[in-house]
């Protein structure tokens, strides 16, 4: 059970469906975005498979474009911040400017917590709680997007090339 997780796209449409076609070449069932898509076309490329995706701070102007976006491609708006499962795991998403929020998705103690907003990729524990951001595509030496096994709990960043 793979999820393809993206961050921190900003607009870069192009870059954004390079990291899709990778995602789905390893093969990513649920795509997730930790926020600043920064705009509709961003939902629109992320829909070709079921897809989460939560507000960032570059997202501000464009809270209701992005609505609209998820209804009309059936993607799920998470706000600016939200929880799901899959794979019988528990899966809570923010982007990671908002520490309330951040706080708030801990509490419940899920099984993954992914974010973004510091376009740096990380992987590490905090409690029982793995704590993955994926990188981003734009403003940083080397692009990457994760792909996240829940049954192995394994991840693995996918570089994207321009």
């Amino acid at each position: 059970m793979l999820i393809g997780v993206l961050s921190d796209t900003h607009n870069r449409a192009k870059r954004t469906q390079v990291a899709v076609d990778l995602l789905l070449e390893a093969g990513a069932e649920v795509l997730v975005h930790c926020g600043d898509l920064a705009n509709a076309r961003i939902v629109e490329i992320c829909s070709v498979l079921p897809f989460y995706f939560v507000f960032g701070n570059h997202d501000a102007d464009a809270v209701p474009e992005l609505r609209a976006a998820a209804e009309l491609h059936s993607a799920t708006c998470l706000e600016w911040g939200g929880r799901f499962s899959f794979g019988g795991k528990r899966i809570a998403v923010t982007h990671g400017h908002l520490a309330d929020e951040r706080k708030a998705l801990m509490a419940d103690e899920p099984d993954y917590l992914l974010s973004g907003h510091s376009h740096l990729a990380m992987d590490q524990m905090e409690g029982s709680t793995r704590r993955i951001n994926p990188g981003a595509l734009f403003r940083v030496r080397t692009a990457s997007v994760a792909i996240l096994d829940v049954v192995n709990d394994d991840m693995q960043l996918i570089v994207v090339p321009e």
